[in-house]
């Protein structure tokens, strides 16, 4: 049998081939490429997100201030550690949420999302067991009671007279149920005004809020005027100037212990008179 030989290329299929090359080649360029929309959007996404993480590294240091200035009102089995997660959550979640155009300065509104979120962590927790806050309704009832009838709050001596208990006793009351003020000043707990909205940056608020914000601080100031005066040193000293227990303690040479004596029992007199403002 004679071998098959080859036959020659018809002119139709020289031209295929020399054809598929090239257009093999275009065929990468035919593909869909990302949109100018696409891209515009990805470099966005890239930069908002970076500058998300720039703000939450920079701002980090107010997680840790806030939670210092909440550590007084912990009780087991709370503990920093999870004030300053629940405080870090507000921080990622303030950068994420963020609006330059519409929001107030990232610091204001980065500090207002961190303590709610610590606050939140707070209120997830019970406080005080029940004969505490027991004695602590007492104790805001009977001052309000002598309030009204005498238009001042009574001495420590005389409320622990009411209550049938020592002043100590009193004291440790107030200290356990501290948290107690925390939240009826900077949060909502439906016993006085809710402080910590009032005090935010006013320059977002409506006419309405603002006229509010100024009365609540009015009632503020005159029931801070009206504590004692090593009380009402202590608050300005613990609130205003943000010193810690400890160097309130040196400036007015007493003990720790004694400072924060005196810091509960001025948050339950400023609960009472900012209470019956409210009414």
């Amino acid at each position: 049998m004679e071998p098959l030989t080859k036959q020659p290329k018809t002119l139709v299929e020289q031209t295929d081939t020399q054809t598929a090359a090239p257009a093999a080649m275009a065929a990468e360029f035919l593909e869909p490429q990302p949109s100018v929309g696409q891209a515009v959007r990805a470099y966005t996404d890239h930069t908002r997100k970076q500058r998300e993480d720039e703000m939450i590294v920079r701002y980090l240091p107010l997680v840790h201030k806030i939670v210092s200035k909440v550590v007084t009102y912990l009780r087991p089995p709370l503990s920093r550690e999870d004030l300053v997660s629940a405080g870090t959550i507000g921080l990622v979640k303030a950068a994420r949420d963020y609006d330059s155009t519409r929001d107030a300065e990232f610091k204001t509104y980065a500090f207002i999302r961190v303590r709610g979120a610590v606050i939140d962590e707070l209120r997830s927790w019970s406080f005080a067991p029940p004969n505490i806050k027991r004695q602590f309704d007492q104790a805001q009832e009977i001052s309000s009671r002598m309030m009204e009838r005498n238009g001042r709050l009574p001495a420590d001596e005389e409320l622990a007279e009411h209550l049938g208990i020592s002043t100590e006793k009193m004291y440790r009351i107030f200290e356990t149920a501290r948290a107690r003020h925390f939240l009826s000043i900077h949060g909502d707990t439906g016993e006085s005004p809710m402080l910590g909205q009032i005090l935010a940056c006013s320059s977002t608020m409506e006419p309405d809020q603002q006229i509010e914000r100024e009365e609540l601080l009015e009632a503020l100031t005159r029931a801070i005027q009206q504590l004692p005066e090593k009380q009402r040193r202590i608050i300005v000293m613990y609130y205003q100037k943000e010193l810690t227990m400890k160097q309130i303690a040196a400036v007015l040479e007493i003990t720790e212990s004694r400072v924060s004596q005196l810091h509960a029992t001025a948050l339950f007199k400023l609960s009472v008179r900012l209470g019956q403002e409210n009414e």
